[in-house]
């Protein structure tokens, strides 16, 4: 349960169904915050007043035909700082009405149904497949939140974000020139300064994302969590998850947030077809009622190319086209990459790839 919080002033009143808030002003400027925790459908609470947040996310073209959606293979080049204000001006926030909350019904049944026939679906095959999971990999927050992680990991980490498909792939598809890279690197906050590093080093402006406030559970002092994320802010992070208290959930403090996911990844459940069906339709509601779009980020459990290509089945069908970009949807996963590159490998080479061929999965 949290939310990612942006940096342009308070906002209250958004659909709290598991949201990444974006939200209040803080003193490290120009930040977002992002959040997560629970199983299933991760709910958001009230972001804290005073903290910070505002998200520059890279964006990202490219895409499929056969019935995932027309473009040409590959991506293009992000324009960060455009980004960056098309993100700050898209949520101008709204008055939190809890009669929105208490007329929600949910047929469980026919949101099993659909979760079956989703995954279930025979994906789309050959060069709009390869498409697709290249697609896929602009999608990710490449993440390392291990109790043993180092300043070395995490530069690897970095630079397999910047370099995601081995270039000689990339060639064999002719896309070697479209910049392609994962959405952003998650770190631990202490491992913030490593992974800013990295980047800046290997001349990459990926997004640095970091968890905090008390990850994953949540139950940290309010004043140790804001320390938390000003300290992750000012070590260079760009992007921040938050994590509420599950007590502001079970006690109906709903308040704002403009970006839902569905759990942090460290549940024994979490990311679910059937709770992310709800969490989508929530969006579709609220952007019906408001013109406010939020933001989607299924994470924990994704690792197969396969998965992810029901993810991104399921986003199209369910929000549009609209919210097939970076700024809108994002993978939190951290072997999820390894398996797309495993079969992006078998399309172009026609046999799967030795542990060897592919070093840095």
């Amino acid at each position: 349960m949290g939310g990612r919080i942006p940096t342009r002033g308070s906002r209250r009143g958004q659909r709290a169904r598991g949201q990444r808030a974006r939200g209040q002003r803080a003193g490290g400027g120009g930040q977002r915050a992002r959040g997560a925790e629970g199983p299933g459908a991760e709910v958001a609470g009230p972001a804290p007043r005073g903290t910070g947040a505002g998200r520059a996310r890279r964006s990202r073209g490219g895409g499929t035909q056969e019935g995932l959606g027309g473009g040409e293979l590959g991506v293009e080049e992000p324009a960060t700082a455009a980004v960056a204000r098309a993100m700050s001006a898209r949520n101008l926030g709204t008055e939190l009405d809890l009669s929105w909350i208490s007329k929600i019904q949910v047929n469980q049944p026919a949101v099993l149904r659909r979760a079956e026939q989703i995954q279930a679906r025979r994906m789309v095959k050959k060069e709009w497949q390869a498409a697709w999971l290249l697609k896929a990999v602009t999608f990710i927050d490449l993440t390392t939140l291990s109790g043993d992680d180092t300043s070395s990991n995490v530069q690897r980490l970095c630079y397999k974000a910047k370099y995601p498909i081995r270039e000689d792939l990339l060639k064999a598809l002719n896309v070697h020139d479209k910049g392609l890279t994962t959405a952003a690197v998650c770190v631990y906050p202490a491992r913030v300064c490593d992974a800013v590093k990295a980047l800046k080093a290997a001349g990459s402006t990926i997004p640095v994302a970091s968890v905090a406030t008390g990850f994953p559970a949540g139950q940290t002092h309010l004043k140790t969590r804001l320390e938390e994320i000003r300290l992750a802010v000012e070590d260079g992070a760009t992007e921040i998850d938050v994590v509420i208290n599950r007590t502001l959930v079970l006690t109906g403090q709903w308040e704002g947030s403009d970006f839902i996911k569905t759990s942090t990844g460290k549940e024994t459940v979490n990311a679910t077809f059937p709770v992310a069906i709800v969490m989508l339709r929530a969006i579709r509601d609220f952007f019906w009622k408001t013109g406010n779009k939020i933001g989607f980020k299924p994470a924990g459990g994704i690792r197969s190319a396969k998965d992810s290509l029901a993810w991104l089945s399921l986003i199209k069908e369910e929000l549009g086209d609209e919210w097939l970009t970076p700024e809108l949807f994002r993978i939190g996963a951290s072997t999820l990459l390894s398996d797309i590159e495993r079969q992006i490998y078998h399309h172009v080479t026609g046999r799967y790839a030795a542990y060897h061929d592919l070093p840095m999965s």
